[in-house]
């Protein structure tokens, strides 16, 4: 062979091994980036704590949360005020402070909750319930598994901490923690149901102008058939379409390639653009100001519920401060937890048009089949109370601040035979539903 060719063929291999280089430093970005990212999102803790599921919670100084990482929210300042009561030897206890930035206050509490008023649609009094899908009438109460090994300190807030495995689940740093290419379905954007990326529904919903919803969720523990895929009960509060799209959503999930296990979390995700490159997961952006310092979002509720036995629950409340615009979120009765800045959005900054409640899974079709990821227990919502999956006392915001029962519910579920959706309405929940699937069956290949 000729010298001419050993070199021609030399310079081939040389060329070779440099693009597959470079398409493994795209694929997997280099330990300095993956370094230099996780920087960002994991902020200095004041305490840090080791959670039985594996979790790290990082306890942040609330004024370094990854919020104030966002242009809008920067320049601010601690600003205390402090309510005196003179104890003996002239001491005194501050009880609140707010933030400060470009001026302007940041609210530790909203200025106004929303009044409720007694719904006849439900009978606080009643005594005996016969309907086949009536939740179970005792509900028990949930937790964090980090809360068995400690709390946070007053004045700091808990994050979940990520880790350089969590990165490297992702298809890219750019991705993680964000949804990739999906195409909502809701009734303002149905043209997109032939475009759904593999995201199937079981939803109801209602149309109008609202200020918030609040509603009541049955948790399970779902069985995920492979990382990529995930399984969730969730609320959406939404206005826009396509590439102006608002959301801000809220509920449990199981996501194994995003967490790295299978265990049942709570999480909260916003957009403003569509879900193109607006929002993420929990605090993996900035954004969402938390003010509570006991919830972690993205940490493990626990327990969840068994199938014809103890059913537990978690309540969200999410609304529109009339005052300042901000759109604050409360867990149970007084779990205040924050809020996302109005200025976030561009028409979410004013009300929402289109509040839904539901389950949602990704189906990747593996091999060619449709998955068997369950949606809620896994069990359709025609078994009823004990086994389906359910989402109770649902309520709207309205323009007066007022919570109600909503008015025409319609549901989704074009894959129905995959998972489905039953609505009614039962005289101690209210307007409620069951919903949910086993994914892959004889009816649904």
């Amino acid at each position: 062979m000729t010298k001419a060719k050993l070199s021609f063929l030399h310079f081939v291999v040389v060329l070779m091994v440099a693009q597959i280089c470079h398409g493994s430093r795209s694929r997997f970005p280099s330990s300095i980036k993956v370094h230099k990212h996780l920087n960002l999102l994991n902020k200095a803790p004041v305490k840090s704590i080791e959670s039985p599921d594996g979790d790290t919670i990082d306890c942040v100084h609330i004024a370094h949360q990854p919020a104030f990482d966002h242009p809008i929210l920067k320049n601010h300042t601690i600003i205390k005020v402090c309510m005196f009561f003179f104890l003996p030897l002239h001491v005194f206890v501050c009880i609140n402070y707010n933030l400060k930035y470009n001026n302007k206050l940041i609210q530790m509490r909203p200025s106004y909750y929303p009044d409720w008023i007694k719904d006849e649609n439900i009978n606080t009094n009643a005594s005996k319930d016969t309907s086949l899908t009536s939740p179970p009438k005792k509900h028990k109460s949930i937790t964090q598994l980090w809360h068995s090994n400690g709390k946070c300190p007053k004045g700091t807030i808990p994050i979940r901490r990520t880790k350089k495995e969590d990165m490297l689940r992702a298809s890219s740093l750019k991705s993680y923690g964000r949804k990739n290419g999906v195409a909502r379905r809701s009734s303002i954007d149905s043209e997109l149901a032939s475009v759904n990326n593999g995201h199937e529904y079981a939803f109801a919903g209602t149309d109008g102008v609202f200020y918030g919803t609040k509603a009541t969720f049955n948790l399970w523990n779902p069985k995920v058939q492979v990382p990529d895929e995930f399984s969730l009960g969730q609320l959406w509060i939404t206005r826009g379409s396509d590439s102006d799209l608002n959301t801000i959503e809220a509920g449990w999930q199981v996501y194994p390639g995003l967490y790295g296990d299978s265990n049942t979390r709570i999480f909260i995700y916003w957009t403003s653009d569509g879900y193109h490159t607006t929002g993420c997961y929990n605090l993996g952006c900035t954004g969402f100001v938390q003010t509570n310092n006991d919830i972690a979002l993205g940490g493990t509720l626990s327990p969840t519920s068994q199938v014809d036995g103890s059913q537990y629950e978690m309540t969200i409340l999410i609304w529109k401060d009339p005052n300042e615009g901000d759109w604050w979120m409360q867990l149970g009765d007084d779990e205040l937890i924050g809020y996302w800045p109005a200025s976030l959005f561009t028409c979410l900054s004013e009300s929402a048009s289109t509040v839904e409640w539901g389950g949602e899974v990704v189906n990747l079709n593996t091999n060619g089949h449709h998955t068997t990821t369950d949606m809620g227990s896994g069990y359709f919502p025609q078994k009823g109370a004990g086994k389906a999956c359910y989402i109770r006392n649902i309520q709207i915001v309205d323009e007066s601040n007022t919570l109600r029962t909503p008015e025409g519910l319609y549901t989704d579920h074009p894959e129905q035979n995959c998972y489905d959706i039953v609505v009614g309405m039962n005289d101690n929940s209210g307007s409620q539903f069951f919903f949910g699937g086993p994914g892959r069956n004889q009816n649904c290949p």
